[in-house]
């Protein structure tokens, strides 16, 4: 019995590894492309110090998204070993495909959407939650995100341009304004690991409760197999930064728009913290690729104009593949879940 337990959670613990890697590829865009972008951080620097806040932030801040991913979209009694092995394969196929496309893709719209996928097979999912909190976070918080940046953009750092503070040579080139880029970078990799990380591990957390017949257990008894699958997720974002970062990090820190030092730190605070509200606040899987890219815009917008940024082809394949993977995952999952069920897996 002990050894089917064993062979049981294995694989899906496998495949979360596998998604975590590609979740690092993913995520490192959206939390070191203003630092890289700025030129003042080596590449090479990045994915240690990724995987570190990462880790930190789903410890830390964690919890209330792992247990919305786990419990709160479909019948947590449906997250057997096969079920979630589904999930998690079907969410890492789509995040490689837009790593691979160099891309940063929403690993929680992929996630949710594979989730839902055998929520409706079996109708057994969350639709109130779903469609009453989750989507609509989704569309709310990039809209706050290009908004802010563009008022912050326009009102505050168009006026500082044109007077001349920020292109002066000794204030771009202090070490202060330095290290706060770097700090802002790692708030928002700290933010990642508060809300992204929960996408493989709290369908994990649910397995293993479920397959260890735990399914009613509280307090240190769930805390601790969070904590475990916490600790088997996390660190694999920051060896997924090193495998698909580069290309990820130019798309989006060089390529889609070259911003300054003040206005990186802008970016990174406006979108990490609307992450990390959602993550504590209401425990929500959102997008951080989507706010960052959103405020980035924002910025872009109000020193550039609509045109010169809208057009630009990095910006229009990033809204195509944040609509293709998502579906990916979603079809994926379903399908498999209909072969497993019709083969007698679930």
């Amino acid at each position: 019995m002990d050894a089917l337990i064993f062979s049981h959670l294995i694989i899906p613990f496998l495949i979360s590894m596998f998604l975590a890697l590609t979740m690092g590829g993913s995520g490192t865009g959206p939390s070191f492309s203003a630092a890289y972008g700025a030129n003042v951080l080596k590449k090479s620097a990045i994915p240690g110090l990724f995987g570190f806040m990462v880790f930190l932030g789903a410890i830390i801040a964690g919890k209330a998204t792992a247990k919305t991913v786990g419990e709160g979209l479909i019948n947590p009694a449906l997250m057997n070993y096969a079920q979630v092995s589904i999930i998690l394969f079907a969410v890492a196929i789509s995040l490689l495909i837009a790593n691979l496309f160099g891309v940063p893709q929403s690993t929680s719209q992929s996630t949710v959407l594979a989730i839902i996928a055998p929520g409706l097979y079996f109708h057994e999912f969350a639709s109130k939650k779903i469609f009453t909190e989750v989507i609509p976070t989704w569309f709310i918080l990039p809209i706050i995100a290009f908004v802010l940046s563009f008022l912050i953009g326009k009102y505050i750092y168009k006026p500082l341009r044109r007077r001349g503070y920020t292109i002066s040579a000794k204030l771009n080139g202090h070490y202060l304004l330095r290290w706060a880029i770097i700090a802002m970078s790692m708030y928002v990799a700290f933010s990642i690991g508060a809300n992204n990380v929960a996408n493989a591990s709290g369908p994990l957390t649910t397995m293993t409760l479920n397959e260890l017949h735990l399914g009613n257990a509280h307090g240190r008894v769930l805390t601790l197999i969070m904590i475990m699958a916490t600790m088997v997720v996390a660190p694999s974002f920051g060896i997924g930064s090193s495998i698909f970062g580069d290309k990820i990090l130019r798309n989006t820190g060089k390529e889609l728009f070259l911003f300054g030092k003040i206005e990186a730190v802008v970016i990174a605070f406006i979108s990490a913290s609307l992450l990390l509200a959602a993550s504590i606040f209401k425990g929500i899987p959102t997008s951080l690729v989507q706010l960052n890219v959103a405020a980035i815009l924002g910025i872009g917008v109000a020193r550039l104009g609509p045109k010169n940024i809208f057009r630009k082809t990095e910006v229009r394949k990033f809204f195509v593949m944040w609509l293709i993977a998502p579906m990916i995952a979603f079809l994926l999952s379903w399908y498999l879940t209909y072969v497993a069920d019709v083969y007698g897996y679930l």
